[in-house]
């Protein structure tokens, strides 16, 4: 689909963060991939694109926390 909307895959992963809602915050030592990411936001996906993506990756699939007991205690939250 990357190829299709002639992106890169981090920056297809980009726009659809930014379509379901959610500001994502990637983290980058180059300037190459801070302007990478940034191309992000003219990537137009349409409902039958989200939908491709939720086939093949389901929101339910995805469970539970970011982290497990033992390192969320290591973040002194």
């Amino acid at each position: 689909m990357a190829k299709e909307k002639g992106s890169t895959p981090s920056q297809l992963a980009l726009a659809w963060t930014l379509a379901k809602g959610a500001l994502p915050i990637p983290g980058t030592r180059r300037i190459s991939y801070l302007e990478e990411n940034a191309g992000s936001v003219d990537i137009v996906l349409t409902p039958d694109d989200l939908a491709r993506i939720e086939a093949v990756s389901p929101q339910s699939a995805v469970q539970g926390g970011r982290y497990d007991d033992s390192s969320m205690k290591g973040l002194n939250i």
